[in-house]
């Protein structure tokens, strides 16, 4: 062991008597020792003394004497040392040597040559074994500990032992790690370096930076957490060893524990080995475990899909791509003999078709799609599939190819629907119930919705207009006369190509109303041209005098030279050379393509925002006749004229789309969806578990108002203690529907529901939505008198039909919403004492009006501070639950009175529980179990009135939209009463119903709200990747994206959850989340590259939406370049996308401007 050379007292080094001169000495001449740890001591110990244990480390506190040192060993380590002072002792006895005794011929000078060897032999040996004393320490270490100088390195690899320890007793103090506090700054920068390290995938921990203080062997190898063992440990082509312990415990007989501490039971630890089976060996066990399943079970769609699925992950592990194609072709011939044995079976058939496409091209793709609709063509959920891959393909995608594709699917899935109609009317088939044929009108609904909705977003919006127009007057307005599909469609066009009003528009009827007037109308004409015609002789047949006038005018204009067409090019050369000049003024050349680009990137922003302006203008088809007013002068059609022409939709646009509708639920979603397509508010009419509410979520392209309600509440509740301007997550997306942006909307809508409550009369969801639509529509006109409109309205349908009540409820309502509680009192009052005269199907509704009434008080007396209301809430809930006759509130009610109506209610629900059990659930029934939950929180405690629901909950009907009306309203008592509640006992029900309802806004709202006041932040994270793990959906990720957005340090976050989602093949499609994206990266990471990256990926994977292409140009027109820019407006025409503003419409504006 070298000394330090740090500047220390003079000292006499001390020399190691060698092996076989045990008696020779070199005292040293020195009080001090080498080693200034020990203190100077007479005791020859090789331990040390109680002073010098500043290191207390157990593993060095033995006797070195106790180790058995094999002899061979011996030479190459130290004698104890003791400490040196001015009487030396003498040196232990070292083993013998024996050497031959010269002769005594030899001479002096071979005594002194052998004398010298000896020397040099000894001085080798004392070298070696200093050398191989101190040859595992690192010969580099010249800092004592302790010292202000810094070490080179901040620290050094121990390769092997050091025997000087076992010498000693105690490190040497020059290897002893040396500490000191860290500050802030030092630790932030700690952790960059080692995030960057991170980043760019090499570790600190993988590197063998040390190698010169390690082995050969060592530092050819690796220690055992470098790289290269890494890779063995990972890989699972081995079998592994598993270690685990167990604690065993004798158990006692006694069933008490005694005191006495020797009878306790001895804890014994074992450890166990298991050795793990190797990858390959756990894919022949689960190959032979699925092909023993296939075979018992071959109709199991679940096992045959299993095994599909562990064709996936064996793939993900094989980097080679042609292992990965082999394990593809696999996954094929298994889902192909499942197909064999199940040819019905939805699911298998899309699993199979998903996996054609990663192997095949588009073109064997889609052959191989319409040869599995050719042979299921009534099949709606593969028409659906189908259409979504048509429209994502952006290679092959057109708007015209696109609509023929929904051609083929509206037509078979009709031909379909009238088949089973005829069966289910004639009962040749009793397999074939009339709930089979709802079902498949319900999918063809859903699909002829999303007709529009691809529509609308692919710009050709009236279209999207005249289709609802079509289909609701064909299937809801038809006359009641027995027509075949041809004769219904000609009568059809008759009353298209008419002036008459369609539905939505001012003086609309109703094609049955309008047919009618129609035919009453020619017969007075018959009347009163009948005399005439006696008179000239005969009758001359029908005509239209609109008809007959416009022939007549067209026979006076046409000259009778035959130069009309000479003489309208000559009137209209001179416009046309004005056109020419303002574009030769702009710097433009008509005939050369490469002088006409935009010079100017904000022009491109301009005509980005003026096409979103006309979109938001013209939705609303115009009728033929009216389309074509300026040619009836006979003037050539100007730019406006042809704009005109374009917004006529005319019957060969829609014939093809039209289908009967028998069934009332399909009648009524179309009506729903048609409502909630053009923005009107109205009452959930589908549960979320349903496709068609994934079908609207998935097509949104801005958030929804139901959804953004809860968005809402929740980015209060997370942002509420930062006092920065936050930037929310739906301001930068806009509002989906802004009336103030379409003119005529609100009324058109107001129409629309109007007329359709005499296909749906005392259907309290229309009449909810037209009292709300009412006020929309007086509110957007600037009336102050949105309450005396809306009772006006509900007061002239109150006369038409005067047992409504659930009407009445519903004014009551909109009453009490205005502050007229009194009056709110009075009209329910009415309704409840007017329900005995009513018929016995009316009075089954009676709990809908009571639960209605009780919400008012309870909300009227927790803003007002009112307890008469809680009183009038449990006395109304009473009469209800003692199934009284209901008279008004006079005094609170007693004890005995609230014990008589909790066993009501025990009594009533108790007969609703064969129906919870088979699924057959109707609004009347949740609406009385949701008043005694109410009256059970009134009368005995929250905790009693959730108690009530959940024991209803027990059914696994989650598909039924009233069971998620009663969950919904679990959820509302929940929240309100948060702060008398434990988590314990509001979390496990919220989870439960994140589970059951993965795509409703209320589950996430309130799972957040929940985990915001109790939980910390990663919890909920792991919580909602869990979620979109289960259930991937655009709701779980507005939700997350909502927590997360404002939070600083959270841009991994974010990106990370856009990135995840896209993997997913369904939200691939959806334009919402890729307009998020865009947002978040254009707008507040103010990352320009990322965003144009975002931008090409969206209009790629959905080239259909018009929306997001225009975001393109408004947000990226200063990133791309105008080569670009003038690139993608030409694709969009190539896409058939609709244009209606032309770029020059803006540069002439410029010209004008200047």
């Amino acid at each position: 062991m070298e000394p330090s050379p740090e500047p220390s007292p003079p000292v006499t080094t001390a020399v190691f008597p060698a092996a076989g001169e045990g008696h020779e000495s070199h005292p040293s001449t020195a009080s001090s020792s080498l080693f200034p740890l020990f203190p100077l001591a007479a005791s020859t110990s090789s331990a040390p003394t109680a002073e010098s244990q500043w290191l207390s480390n157990p593993s060095f506190s033995f006797d070195a004497s106790s180790l058995n040192i094999p002899a061979t060993t011996a030479s190459s380590l130290p004698t104890p040392l003791s400490p040196s002072s001015d009487d030396d002792a003498p040196p232990a006895p070292a083993p013998a040597k024996y050497e031959l005794v010269p002769s005594e011929t030899d001479s002096d000078e071979e005594r002194g040559s052998r004398r010298k060897e000896r020397g040099r032999r000894k001085r080798g040996r004392e070298k070696d074994r200093y050398d191989g004393a101190s040859a595992s320490r690192k010969a580099g270490v010249r800092a004592w500990a302790g010292s202000e100088t810094k070490p080179v390195k901040d620290y050094y690899v121990d390769a092997k032992g050091d025997h000087d320890n076992l010498a000693f007793g105690s490190l040497y103090r020059m290897d002893v790690a040396r500490y000191r506090s860290q500050s802030m700054l030092e630790a932030r920068g700690l952790n960059q370096t080692m995030f960057f390290n991170r980043r760019f995938g090499s570790s600190h921990i993988d590197l063998d930076s040390d190698l010169d203080g390690l082995e050969n062997k060592v530092r050819a190898g690796g220690r055992y957490y470098s790289a290269k063992h890494a890779v063995f440990e990972r890989n699972k082509g081995f079998k592994h060893l598993k270690l685990s312990k167990g604690d065993t415990s004798a158990m006692l007989a006694e069933d008490f524990v005694p005191l006495d501490a020797q009878s306790l039971p001895v804890k014994r630890t074992t450890v166990e080995q298991e050795l793990e089976e190797s990858w390959e060996d756990e894919i022949l066990r689960r190959t032979r475990e699925f092909n023993k399943m296939t075979r018992e079970c071959p109709n199991d769609e679940k096992v045959w899909l299993a095994f599909a699925q562990f064709q996936d992950k064996v793939a993900s592990t094989q980097p080679q791509k042609a292992a990965r194609l082999q394990t593809t072709e696999r996954k094929i011939s298994i889902l192909e003999k499942a197909v064999e044995l199940n040819p019905d079976n939805e699911e298998l058939l899309l699993c199979l078709l998903k996996s054609y496409g990663e192997r095949d091209s588009t073109e064997n793709l889609l052959g191989k799609w319409e040869q599995v609709l050719t042979k299921h063509p009534d099949s709606c959920k593969l028409w659906k599939q189908y259409l979504l891959v048509c429209q994502g393909e952006f290679s092959r995608f057109k708007v015209s190819e696109i609509r023929n594709s929904y051609v083929y699917a509206v037509q078979a899935l009709s031909a379909a629907c009238a088949k089973l109609c005829r069966q289910v009317n004639e009962n040749m088939d009793p397999k074939s119930p009339s709930s089979s044929l709802a079902q498949l009108e319900l999918g063809l609904v859903d699909i002829f919705v999303n007709l529009c909705r691809f529509e609308w977003q692919t710009g050709h919006r009236e279209l999207a207009t005249g289709l609802f127009q079509a289909q609701m007057e064909f299937s809801l307005f038809s006359p009641p006369l027995y027509l075949t599909t041809s004769s219904k469609q000609r009568l059809f066009e008759h009353f298209w190509n008419s002036c008459g009003a369609r539905i939505g528009e001012d003086g609309a009827l109703g094609w049955s109303a309008w047919l009618a007037k129609d035919e009453e109308s020619r017969q007075n004409l018959v009347a009163q041209e009948s005399p005439q015609e006696t008179e000239t002789g005969g009758w001359s047949g029908w005509f239209d005098p609109s008809v007959e006038n416009t022939d007549t005018n067209e026979s006076v204009e046409p000259s009778t030279d035959g130069n009309d067409a000479e003489d309208l090019d000559a009137e209209d050369a001179p416009a046309q050379d004005d056109v020419e000049s303002l574009l030769k003024k702009l710097g433009i050349d008509v005939d050369a393509e490469s002088n006409s680009e935009v010079k100017d990137a904000e022009t491109w922003n301009r005509w980005a925002t003026m096409e979103l302006s006309r979109d938001n203008e013209q939705w609303l088809p115009l009728h033929e006749k009216s389309g074509i007013r300026s040619l009836d002068s006979g003037d050539a059609p100007s730019g406006e004229d042809n704009d005109q022409l374009s917004r006529v939709i005319l019957f060969e646009d829609v014939t093809e789309f039209l289908f009967s509708l028998s069934s009332e639920e399909a009648r009524f979603s179309l009506i729903c969806q048609f409502i909630d397509f053009y923005g009107g508010k109205i009452s959930k009419w589908t549960s979320t578990n349903s496709s068609s509410w994934f079908d609207r979520i998935l097509s949104l392209e801005m958030i929804s108002d139901d959804i953004l309600e809860d968005l809402s509440a929740v980015s209060d509740i997370v942002n509420k203690n930062q006092d920065s301007y936050s930037c929310r997550l739906e301001s930068l997306l806009g509002s989906m529907h802004d009336l103030s942006q379409r003119p005529g909307l609100v009324k058109f809508l107001r129409n629309a529901i109007l007329l359709l409550l005499d296909v749906f009369p005392r259907n309290h969801v229309l009449e909810e939505a037209i009292l709300v639509t009412t006020e929309m529509y007086t509110a957007q006109q600037n009336s102050s008198s949105t309450a005396n409109t809306s009772r006006a309205l509900a007061k002239n349908l109150l006369k038409k039909d005067r047992q409504d009540f659930l009407l009445c409820g519903i004014y009551g309502r909109t009453e009490a919403m205005h502050g007229n509680i009194e009056q709110a009192r009075k009209i329910f009052d009415m309704a409840l004492l007017s329900t005995e005269a009513t018929t016995e199907d009316l009075r089954k509704k009676v709990p809908i009006l009571y639960l209605w009434y009780a919400e008012m008080e309870i909300t009227g007396s927790t803003s007002r501070n009112n307890p008469d209301s809680m009183n009038r809430a449990i006395y109304i809930l009473s009469c209800l639950g003692s199934n009284v006759k209901y008279a008004p509130f006079i005094d609170p009610i007693s004890r005995p009175q609230v014990l008589r109506a909790r066993q009501g209610f025990k009594e009533q629900i108790r007969s609703l529980r064969s129906a919870f059990a088979s699924g057959g659930i109707k609004e009347e029934s949740v609406a009385l179990i949701c008043s005694a939950s109410l009256f059970e929180s009134m009368t005995s405690g929250y905790s009693s009135g959730l108690e009530v629901i959940e024991e209803m909950l027990c059914s696994d009907s989650s598909h039924k939209s009233e069971f998620e009306d009663l969950w919904v309203y679990y959820i509302k008592l929940l929240q309100k009463n948060l702060n008398q509640l434990s988590l314990s006992r509001v979390w496990p029900s919220v989870s439960q119903g994140v589970q059951k309802y993965p795509y409703n806004p209320k589950s996430y709202s309130a799972m957040l709200i929940l985990s915001s006041l109790y939980s910390v932040s990663n919890n909920l994270r792991l919580t909602l990747d869990k979620c979109s793990q289960r259930d991937p959906s655009i709701i779980t990720l507005l939700f997350a994206l909502s927590f997360e957005w404002n939070k600083a340090g959270s841009d991994n976050r974010i990106h990370s959850l856009f990135e995840r989602a896209l993997a997913d093949d369904k939200l691939q499609k959806s334009v919402l989340l890729w307009r998020c994206y865009l947002a978040y990266e254009a707008e507040k990471a103010c990352n320009a590259s990322a965003a144009r990256r975002v931008f090409f990926r969206a209009i790629h994977a959905c080239p259909w939406s018009k929306r997001l292409w225009l975001d393109g140009f408004q947000k990226l027109s200063s990133v791309l370049t105008l080569k670009e820019l003038s690139d993608l407006q030409e694709v969009m025409r190539d896409k058939e996308l609709n244009i209606r503003t032309d770029i020059y419409e803006i540069l002439l504006q410029d010209e004008t401007d200047t």
